[in-house]
């Protein structure tokens, strides 16, 4: 299978405007940025130009739109632009921007996405890593009706229904299959409110860069000759009037369902601060910047154990042994009923593998669920420290005069039944360098390479006192 390479842009490039909600003038300039850079915002007009990654754990606002802050500085409404960013399959851009919030513009992620075109992309060394979801993620606000899920897929897809109990507006459904996508049906799709949302954000100063021409204003009742005449002197519009289905002033609308589509983008925007792209499909009910964010913080955990999780272990029990039960007999003291280890396959100075066979002829098995026989748990902790007292011994020169005597064992835990039958293979691995003869080990007991126990073991290696026992006279034989 080919590796998708990472992706920045050729040289740079800017757009400027106002805020939708500071109503302040400010330029956007995409730059291209290193491997591994991923997508940040630079404050360039604050003192130090701090820079913001765009990152969920950087979200400090989902009020009115997505707002970030870091290292004392702060930008506002990056939903858009970052959804650009994702819809031109890019993975490293730096924006410089000399204001609090990115510019508006029409209210969709177009204006960005030709800015982008015309920058140019290039394709860095550096491989680009993708998250897959493998198991079913839920997100569900009661209070907002919002509703959110993702599931496992082979690419980016994302599936929208909105129903605000409108008349004008209606249930509508958006999708969009892969990221390939975005620029020719969803980046076109521009913000929509409602006239009574408009209303009171007018109300409270909330929109000082509102303009007619940068969102859908739906308008779900009849309106009133002195409230269209109110908002041709706000927004300087002497044209204003209800349109169409119940839109103001002579939107033409790009879709019918464009406000889904629109939710769409928006929800493309906010997961981009997930920081990797993803293979899943989101399916999204209702959905706004605060849900999209809490969702985006539950993937990245799911991201963040992925990262951090040990590549599965496979091991072989049928591997020729590098010490046989003769050869382990001659390092440890045990034998038999209650030597719990058959060969060991691999010793390192490091890790040692062990293996043991379980039968029905185990001296257990009689007592020990009878009916159904189960290897008793402290004797697969017995079998692992055997393992590791053959790690532990084979640090000295003459481990048949020295002994291993384990002093704790911390974070026991059985996963699965062990049951005649089955082949258990035991790793110790040492988690410090033995010192003073301590053995400090974790060890793991896997069946058909899933774990069925694990445990930290602390062992003391020690020199065989030589104890002279008196010898017995030799008493005569009865005739």
């Amino acid at each position: 299978m080919s590796t998708i390479k990472q992706r920045t842009l050729q040289k740079a490039v800017s757009v400027s405007g106002v805020g939708l909600h500071t109503g302040k003038k400010a330029t956007l300039t995409f730059k291209p940025a290193p491997e591994n850079h991923g997508f940040r915002f630079c404050r360039i007009d604050l003192e130090g130009k701090p820079v913001i990654l765009a990152d969920v754990d950087n979200v400090i606002d989902t009020a009115r739109g997505t707002t970030l802050e870091q290292n004392g500085g702060r930008v506002s409404t990056t939903e858009h632009a970052l959804a650009a960013l994702m819809g031109m399959d890019l993975d490293n851009v730096l924006m410089e921007i000399d204001g609090p919030e990115v510019p508006i513009l029409d209210g969709s992620s177009w204006p960005f996405i030709q800015a982008l075109e015309t920058a140019g992309i290039t394709e860095q060394n550096a491989e680009r890593e993708y998250f897959e979801l493998t198991e079913n993620l839920t997100y569900e606000d009661a209070n907002k009706k919002v509703e959110m899920l993702a599931v496992p897929q082979d690419s980016f897809r994302v599936t929208v229904m909105v129903d605000y109990n409108s008349e004008i507006l209606g249930t509508q459904h958006a999708s969009m299959y892969r990221i390939e996508e975005f620029k020719e049906n969803i980046a076109k799709c521009r913000t929509f409110v409602f006239l009574h949302e408009l209303e009171a954000l007018l109300a409270h100063d909330l929109i000082k860069g509102g303009d007619l021409d940068n969102a859908i204003v739906m308008v779900d009742k009849p309106l009133p000759e002195e409230k269209i005449a109110h908002l041709r002197k706000v927004f300087n519009k002497p044209d204003v009037e209800v349109k169409g289905s119940g839109v103001l002033n002579n939107t033409q609308l790009h879709y019918y369902n464009e406000p889904a589509r629109h939710k769409l983008l928006d929800i493309v925007g906010d997961l981009a601060l997930v920081g990797v792209h993803m293979k899943i499909h989101i399916l999204a009910a209702r959905p706004g910047h605060h849900g999209n964010v809490e969702f985006a913080r539950k993937i990245k955990a799911l991201v963040k154990k992925a990262r951090n999780k040990k590549p599965e272990e496979h091991f072989d029990p049928q591997a020729p042994a590098v010490v046989d039960t003769v050869g382990i007999m001659k390092i440890l003291p045990h034998r038999q009923p209650f030597l719990m280890v058959d060969k060991i396959i691999e010793l390192t100075p490091t890790y040692v593998v062990g293996v043991k066979n379980v039968t029905m002829t185990e001296f257990w098995t009689q007592g020990h669920f009878p009916d159904e026989p189960i290897m008793p748990g402290v004797l697969l902790v017995e079998a692992m420290a055997q393992t590791g007292g053959v790690l532990c011994l084979k640090t000295v020169p003459d481990p048949e005069n020295y002994q291993t005597y384990f002093l704790k064992m911390d974070a026991v835990k059985f996963k699965q039944k062990v049951v005649p039958g089955d082949t258990c293979v035991f790793k110790l691995e040492l988690l410090t360098p033995i010192r003073r003869g301590l053995c400090h080990m974790k060890g793991t007991t896997y069946v058909n390479n899933k774990v069925a126990a694990e445990a930290e073991m602390l062992a003391l290696i020690e020199k065989v006192r030589n104890i002279d026992v008196p010898k017995k006279e030799p008493q005569p034989a009865n005739v």
